[in-house]
């Protein structure tokens, strides 16, 4: 049993690792990365976020998002503003919502081409069943 449960892993894996590639070569025609896309989006769906929070979001520990993110500013598609005591919140400029877009158009191509072999139904039960592996356990109180 359990070679079939690493051959699932591994399969997972092997999808993911196609389609980052996948991404992260298309979103160098847009001047952004992966990593620096998803930060991006990240910040975009909680605007005034902390990098606490942000890293979690982007499955990063919090320096490497802190670095990523001192990248952004560097290149003007982030704002870092003070917020309550230390807190220091994250918004995206101008130009960053230009690159999120621009990424936007750029992975949906890519995710289009990624899960073509799957017809719509199938994609539609994938989905659903990396939903159940992901979900937060529920409290039983």
């Amino acid at each position: 049993m359990h070679g079939e449960l690493q051959e699932l892993g591994r399969a997972v894996k092997q999808a993911q690792y196609r389609q980052h590639r996948a991404l992260d070569t298309a979103l160098a025609a847009v001047g952004t990365t992966l990593a620096q896309w998803d930060a991006l989006r990240a910040i975009s769906r909680s605007p005034g976020a902390t990098a606490r929070a942000l890293a979690v979001a982007t499955f990063q520990s919090e320096q490497a998002f802190g670095a990523l993110v001192g990248r952004l500013a560097a290149q003007g598609l982030v704002e870092r503003r003070p917020g309550h005591g230390r807190r220091i919140e994250h918004h995206l400029t101008a130009a960053g919502e230009q690159t999120l877009a621009a990424g936007h158009t750029v992975a949906d191509e890519v995710l289009a081409d990624c899960f073509a072999p799957l017809p719509a139904p199938d994609r539609a039960t994938l989905l659903g069943l990396l939903r159940r592996l992901t979900a937060e356990p529920e409290d039983d109180v």
